[in-house]
């Protein structure tokens, strides 16, 4: 048969019974004829752990030494698979990141994949051995252990499946595939059947937790196919693809939620050609993220730029403007990280006036107040009040996704 690539997540492989369950669901797959290689996430909450253990030895660890440390929740999980499986009576084999040919730049804690030598994983494939690889981790050019960052055992799921050309990646997690929303927090959440590669791109960089968006952008620039499913349900997932057969019946597909959000307004700005271009080329030189970006009609000589970033860089970003306050000239910064950002996604959205204006009337009759919007082909996003996030997500949701006829 075919070469499958499965990824399982903390929570699929967070005690022994689970373990267990994850290396039955690896030898059916194995049984029915196809060559298998896992990758696996470090068990339950284990990395959390063992950032909390580095900070009472030392709160300002070195990226290098907490790349060592962290690497092995990944190793115990794949161990301990491996385990299971040798147990049940089939040929297994674990390797680490580097064993499997992983070989990334040197940003410590959130590294680049730049190749993967296949030859060790192709050896053990050939053996008719099943192969469970560490994610998230890789090695540099000085032979020290690297960490892909946050999403990083999708991440190195897709990598492999490219590489291999393997026939599906599957990403194993704790709800059943993608959803018009979080499932856990949303009345009404509907499965999908079908996402485009597009769409699933923006719902995991606007909140969506079930992929990583470098995972999905790693999907589609080298053509994997994907399927989202449940370690635990067994029921059939949700597949991201090129095309999908709802794209043109669904206006919306899904409605997303992100709390990580923080808003700078820079007030009091000449109102003068090349000020945004100073104020966003120096945070750009920074590696400071900007997402949203609203700026004002100049009256009196001024005008205000307001933006957003992630709250893990709002108050380095208003430092380093409030450095340059001679270059750029302003009165003063407001911030605020009190605020979230909410978005509807949908292939279908550009071909359908009207989507933008049900949304912010849904918020309307909620009585939700709209800070700052930005759109594209097909997504919408606006910024909302901290404390009204969940409730908008609800009722966006509802007006999109209800009974009467499901992302109209």
């Amino acid at each position: 048969m075919g070469l499958i690539v499965q990824k399982f997540g903390g929570t699929s492989v967070a005690d022994a019974d689970r373990i267990r369950n994850v290396a039955r669901i690896i030898t059916e797959t194995y049984r029915r004829g196809h060559n298998v290689l896992a990758v696996l996430s470090a068990q339950g909450d284990t990395t959390d752990d063992l950032i909390a253990k580095a900070a009472q030895i030392n709160p300002h660890a070195s990226k290098r030494e907490m790349d060592m440390l962290l690497s092995t929740g990944e190793q115990i999980s794949c161990s301990l698979c491996a385990m299971a499986i040798e147990a049940m009576g089939y040929p297994v084999v674990s390797l680490t990141g580097w064993q499997a040919g992983f070989r990334t730049n040197s940003v410590y804690s959130d590294a680049r994949i730049k190749r993967i030598d296949t030859e060790r994983v192709l050896a053990e494939l050939d053996k008719k051995a099943i192969v469970i690889v560490t994610g998230f981790q890789g090695i540099n050019k000085y032979d020290d252990i690297t960490t892909l960052g946050r999403g990083g055992s999708d991440t190195s799921a897709v990598a492999l499946a490219a590489v291999l050309h393997a026939d599906l990646c599957q990403i194993y997690t704790d709800v059943d595939g993608v959803f018009t929303a979080d499932p856990r927090s949303v009345e009404g959440a509907a499965q999908l059947d079908e996402i485009t590669y597009d769409e699933m791109l923006e719902l995991a960089t606007l909140g969506a937790q079930v992929l990583h968006n470098r995972s999905v952008e790693m999907a589609k620039r080298y053509g994997v196919k994907l399927e989202v499913l449940s370690s635990f349900s067994g029921k059939p997932g949700t597949k991201v693809k090129e095309v999908a057969k709802t794209m043109e019946k669904m206006h919306v597909s899904g409605v997303a939620k992100d709390k990580n959000v923080a808003r700078l307004a820079v007030v009091g700005l000449a109102d003068q050609p090349g000020i945004a271009f100073k104020i966003f080329s120096l945070l750009a030189k920074e590696n400071v993220n900007v997402d949203i970006i609203l700026q004002s009609i100049g009256r009196h000589n001024t005008k205000d730029i307001s933006f957003t970033v992630g709250k893990q860089d709002m108050e380095r970003t208003k430092k380093l403007l409030e450095d340059h306050v001679e270059l750029l000239g302003f009165d003063h910064i407001d911030v605020s990280d009190q605020i979230a950002k909410i978005s509807i996604v949908g292939a279908g959205m550009v071909h359908n006036p009207g989507v933008a204006a049900k949304m912010f009337e849904a918020l309307y009759n909620a009585g939700i107040n709209i800070n700052m919007i930005s759109t594209s082909e097909i997504k919408v996003s606006v910024l909302v009040d901290l404390a009204d996030a969940d409730r908008a997500v609800q009722v966006i949701h509802d007006r999109f996704f209800s009974e009467f006829g499901t992302g109209n």
